[in-house]
């Protein structure tokens, strides 16, 4: 049915009240996310108002993030106007902490998920994957979809016999771990690394030391240094949109951290968790595929929940051994999310979501550049994030809390760093938001707090 509002009788423009309309609409669920919204003129014509009153309704509800529109098509709910806040502090109103993609409209992930999983019962039967399956994946789902559509692209060598599909990428750090290194070894990461990494190891008890980095990403001397001093089990990197700095490492850096490896002859665990979102992006497993581990995932190109990440060992072997450790610590991954990942890639769905996040990560990355105009910060064009830092007279810490204070919630430099110094910076989750206003007005608050001395903020 046509969405046709009930405008109040309160005071004010009449524009604004039909966006208010929508906006109640929408929490009430009588309109739902992507649903198609009339004309303006048949909208114009139900409530018996200006063509010009509508279309002013329509620009502010778009300017709200409330709804979008697609040349050609219309205007639709925004996919993303409706995902519920976050309820993990009700002192937040505006979460920018947790680092994952925007949902844009034309990502459609309902109905693909529906039209995805009706896809399904109808090939195979939705029954067929509600029991335990293969450990790490059958030969098809790696063969067929995952490394011939998925990895070859960018990894020409990717084979099937080398691939484990993993419930996620943090499953397979800890279990790299588990087969590389033991109590008090080293591990060498950047010295900002992702927090998953730093919890894996301190659950092992393996020793993480940080490596220098600039703004082009890690130093490839400081790399060679570390690993003479501490001749380390595995070096963990993140080359492509760093979590959370931002960067992408360059060609040469890549050649030059290879040979590091290479001549140090360690293991390389590299984590390409954003690596889809800048394809141009060669992984270092292409330089050296002997001595790395490279895992790719779902969770920061599509959605975290699916939890399908997929793992290309150095050989044989070391597939077998990380199969078994599967099986031992999650006996598999989820059979009907795997399923769904491997219809979207075979079908093509998966890089037309992909193509539909990383425009509206790129644009989300134009509207921070725009608000933070002045400040230092670090930005990569369609990544997730931005990493700011920090006026010298602002402690970090008390910064964060600050932020809190007005609602808004963002992750400091702390929960990153590797070592006993960590940086005065924020890392801000631009794809948190749950649209583009929500976006907007949280890092106003961010610019605001920043205007305000430290000293000021603080006596008050």
């Amino acid at each position: 049915m046509e969405w046709i509002p009930t405008i109040s009788e309160s005071q004010g423009p009449l524009y604004l009240r039909i966006v208010g309309a929508l906006e109640s609409d929408i929490a009430a669920g009588r309109v739902v996310r992507g649903q198609q919204l009339p004309t303006h003129r048949a909208l114009a014509a139900a409530l018996g108002v200006d063509l010009t009153t509508v279309t002013r309704a329509y620009g502010e509800a778009r300017r709200r993030g409330l709804i979008e529109a697609q040349v050609g098509r219309g205007s639709f709910v925004s996919e993303t106007s409706v995902r519920p806040a976050t309820e993990a502090t009700p002192e937040v109103r505006i979460d920018l902490s947790m680092n994952v993609p925007p949902h844009p409209l034309e990502a459609q992930l309902d109905d693909r998920i529906l039209q995805g999983l009706e896809a399904i019962r109808q090939k195979s039967g939705l029954t067929a994957f509600l029991n335990y399956l293969e450990p790490g994946g059958s030969e098809r789902e790696r063969e067929r979809s995952i490394a011939a559509r998925w990895l070859r692209p960018r990894v020409p060598h990717a084979a099937p016999e080398r691939m484990v599909i993993y419930p996620g990428t943090q499953a397979i750090i800890f279990n790299l771990l588990m087969r590389l290194a033991r109590a008090d070894d080293v591990v060498l990461t950047e010295a900002l690394t992702f927090p998953g990494m730093k919890a894996a190891a301190a659950r092992l008890g393996i020793r993480l030391i940080g490596v220098a980095m600039d703004e082009g990403g890690l130093i490839p001397e400081a790399l060679a240094r570390a690993c003479r001093a501490h001749q380390p089990k595995a070096v963990y990197l993140i080359p492509t949109l760093h979590n959370p700095a931002t960067a992408t490492l360059s060609p040469e850096r890549r050649a030059a951290i290879a040979a590091t490896i290479r001549n140090a002859d360690t293991i390389l665990i590299e984590d390409d968790a954003y690596g889809l979102l800048d394809p141009a992006a060669s992984p270092i497993a292409n330089l050296i595929p002997e001595r790395t581990f490279l895992a790719t995932t779902l969770s920061k190109c599509i959605a975290p929940a699916l939890r399908v990440s997929y793992l290309l060992t150095p050989d044989l072997a070391a597939q077998r051994d990380m199969r078994a450790r599967l099986q031992a610590s999650a006996q598999m991954p989820p059979p009907l999310m795997v399923a769904l990942a491997t219809h979207w890639i075979e079908s093509g769905i998966a890089e037309r979501i992909i193509a539909a996040i990383r425009s509206e990560a790129a644009g989300r990355q134009q509207l921070a550049a725009r608000a933070l105009k002045g400040l230092a910060f670090a930005a990569g064009r369609a990544g997730h994030h931005i990493w700011l830092t920090l006026p010298a007279e602002w402690r970090r810490e008390d910064f964060v809390a600050d932020l809190l204070r007005s609602g808004l919630a963002v992750v400091g430099g702390d929960a990153f760093a590797v070592g006993a110094d960590p940086p005065q910076g924020l890392r801000i989750s631009l794809g948190a938001a749950r649209n583009r206003a929500e976006l907007a007005e949280g890092l106003r608050l961010l610019a605001s707090a920043l205007k305000v001395p430290a000293a000021r903020r603080q006596i008050v």
